[in-house]
């Protein structure tokens, strides 16, 4: 009997399992002995380029570009430490923005959750709505595109703009953090359609672990080069969001080598694809919702075999959720084909599309269950999913449909691992 424990919720789940399988984690790192002095020194040592009190012209306004609470990235901790420092150096105005991209908007509670009283206290905090056009301003063009680049003014009217955020791999941008948090996370909706668009997201290089030639990421990081980011600190984290390693400095070096980091704590090889593949969203925050749960259902989809089977437990303690464009497209699809039949339309762009596009690539090559406590069946049969109440006997039912010789993967942090299949 295998005991598993997977990421779900802020609880956690066991799964129970008779049969053998192949259990895939992320390499484990301890977190940092010293957290507060590693985030310190990379201010004033960083990664690549000046330290951050260098390029601080004193009495200049600062504008903090930091993740919006369906990320893991532990403001409360990191942003004292660097508030801390930019008043020892004579920092002007310090502003918060909460890079949304096009999620809703924080709640109080959630903004005292990830930013901590002292920062709350200290900073102006703005969130950051994507369907308020009056609020950006343009900054040339989407990259290959006449579609404007269209970004917060307010971040943009900042003397020094710094961004914060950790580094995963990410299912169709390569890898999170970085120049993401300009774009998509402070740009205006039209902006985001076009980085999102179903070509993009249905380019082979559009997918984990690619950044270079990616056509999501290279438009991404066209829009942040024009936008002049001063300075920039990722973070890698473990599964219980300790901080594992700091990259910081110029924008783009630094991200390059937090990513190539990433890849190799986070990206694991099997020899052959599996019959089921058993998957989460990593916990809370990550499985807020079935839009966001789309992540971990991917990671899956990397090693199951055509016609096999994907079994994800996803709390959706948030529901679909209730905003967004994700549910609505759902309804007018009606199932994977019908979807991907009108995405392909001449005209076709609708907000959260690119969601809906990947969970519809996944579909027609794998069964896909689902166990979702924040969901009723119902939701989940009109999402196109199978609902599970009991994980064990759903991932047993399949390994028997698959016949005799059936192989099992659980990944149970979810996208924190993204396995490959190397033949």
């Amino acid at each position: 009997m295998q005991r598993i424990e997977l990421a779900y919720g802020r609880t956690g789940l066991t799964l129970e399992f008779e049969r053998e399988a192949d259990v895939i984690e992320p390499r484990y790192l301890p977190g940092l002995p010293d957290e507060n002095a590693a985030i310190l020194d990379a201010l004033r040592r960083p990664t690549c380029g000046a330290p951050l009190h260098e390029i601080l012209p004193r009495g200049a306004s600062v504008g903090i570009s930091v993740c919006d609470v369906t990320r893991p990235f532990p403001g409360q901790r990191i942003l004292p430490v660097v508030i801390d420092e930019l008043h020892a150096a004579r920092a002007g105005p310090i502003t918060v923005f909460i890079a949304t991209g096009t999620h809703r908007a924080c709640t109080a509670e959630e903004l005292g959750q990830m930013l901590g009283q002292q920062v709350l206290e200290d900073c102006e905090v703005v969130q950051h709505d994507a369907f308020d056009r009056s609020r950006h301003r343009e900054v040339g063009t989407v990259l290959g595109t006449e579609t404007p680049a269209l970004v917060e003014s307010a971040f943009l009217d900042q003397d020094v703009r710094i961004t914060t955020g950790f580094i995963e791999p990410h299912f169709f941008a390569g890898f999170s953090g970085g120049p993401k948090m300009v774009a998509p996370g402070l740009a205006a909706i039209e902006t985001v359609l076009d980085l999102h668009s179903a070509a993009r997201i249905g380019d082979p290089c559009a997918t984990w672990g690619i950044t270079q030639g990616n056509p999501v990421h290279d438009a991404v990081r066209a829009i942040a080069a024009r936008v002049g980011v001063s300075f920039n600190l990722d973070v890698t984290l473990n599964r219980e969001h300790q901080v594992t390693r700091v990259f910081s400095g110029e924008l783009f070096a630094s991200h390059a080598a937090g990513c190539v980091f990433a890849r190799e704590t986070a990206m694991a090889a099997v020899a052959d694809a599996y019959d089921v593949v058993v998957t989460t969203n990593s916990g809370y925050p990550l499985d807020q919702n079935l839009y966001q749960t789309v992540k971990g259902i991917s990671a899956a989809a990397q090693i199951v075999k055509s016609g096999g089977s994907i079994v994800v437990a996803s709390e959706c303690s948030d529901g679909l959720p209730a905003h967004g464009g994700y549910s609505e497209l759902l309804r007018r699809g009606h199932d994977p084909d019908g979807f991907l039949d009108q995405l392909f339309a001449p005209g076709f762009s609708v907000h959260d599309q690119w969601q809906v596009q990947v969970q519809a690539q996944i579909q027609r090559k794998a069964k896909v269950f689902v166990k979702a406590d924040g969901l009723t069946a119902e939701e989940l049969r009109a999402a196109w999913f199978e609902p599970v109440t009991d994980l064990a006997a759903c991932v047993e039912a399949q390994l028997r449909a698959a016949g005799p010789g059936a192989r099992c993967a659980i990944l149970p942090q979810g996208p924190q691992t993204i396995p490959y299949v190397t033949r």
